[in-house]
């Protein structure tokens, strides 16, 4: 398995695609952070929510984790890839973990890098501040939600494997459908995958992210049900994988 999974590390290392979301999510993260210190005056009560929650991560890694499995039938490199690793349960799980843990790399480094700007402008405006040890907890919930949503990319993607049909598929269900349902039936929406159950590991509450309605589960409760999300989804993935052909 750790062959696989160090495999898996390096192909995602060297992909460009892999780099320039990257840089797309630090310039996007950043550009929020600067803005809402800049343009607002959150108080001690909430700073942390509005200034060091702004961690992208979590969106470009569901995208690049579902391009990262799809594009194995787009690019015709399934084949290839079960050839060096036949059981086609493990490819699964190290293209989970290795997006996962991608993820929390990612996270940790986008979280520090506008903390540290974030710090610095409330400081520069003699805005509150939060304590390091509440930014570090944030920093954890941060880099969970974005390991979680790496293995749900992937599940998704090995069950949808059409590469355009599945990116625009999560994106027309993160910010169309999630609003809709929470708006229409918060009672089902507090399940969401890529709504609710990520804001609520992340400790947002309801009104922060304009779901009023929806009741959030505790942040435990919310990572087991994601967890829930993902074996499902990887359940389904795998026995795809495992009932057909490749070319």
């Amino acid at each position: 398995m750790r062959p696989l999974l160090h495999a898996e590390l390096i192909k995602l290392r060297t992909t460009r695609t892999f780099w320039a979301l990257a840089g797309v999510g630090i310039g996007i993260s950043l550009l929020i952070t600067v803005l809402t210190t800049v343009l607002s005056e959150p108080s001690q009560e909430d700073v942390i929510t509005e200034v060091f929650t702004n961690d992208t991560t979590s969106f470009f890694i569901t995208i690049l984790a579902i391009v990262g499995i799809t594009g194995e039938w787009r690019h015709r490199t399934i084949t290839s890839s079960l050839l060096a690793a036949p059981d086609r349960l493990r490819f699964l799980a190290a293209k989970t973990l290795a997006f996962a843990a991608a993820g929390v790399l990612l996270s940790i480094g986008i979280s520090v890098f506008t903390a540290a700007v974030g710090y610095a402008i409330l400081e520069f405006r003699d805005l509150p501040t939060p304590g390091l040890g509440d930014v570090v907890e944030q920093w954890g919930r941060n880099a969970i939600v974005a390991a979680l949503l790496g293995g749900f990319g992937v599940g998704f993607g090995s069950i949808v494997r059409n590469q355009p049909t599945a990116i625009v598929a999560i994106l027309i269900y993160g910010f169309a459908i999630d609003g809709t349902l929470a708006f229409l039936a918060p009672e089902v929406a507090r399940f969401s995958p890529t709504g609710a159950l990520p804001s609520a590991i992340q400790g947002l509450n309801p009104e922060d992210v304009g779901a009023e309605e929806v009741d959030y589960f505790s942040a435990g409760t919310a990572i087991l049900l994601m967890l829930a999300w993902i074996g499902g989804l990887f359940a389904a993935g795998a026995a795809m994988l495992r009932s057909r052909d490749v070319d």
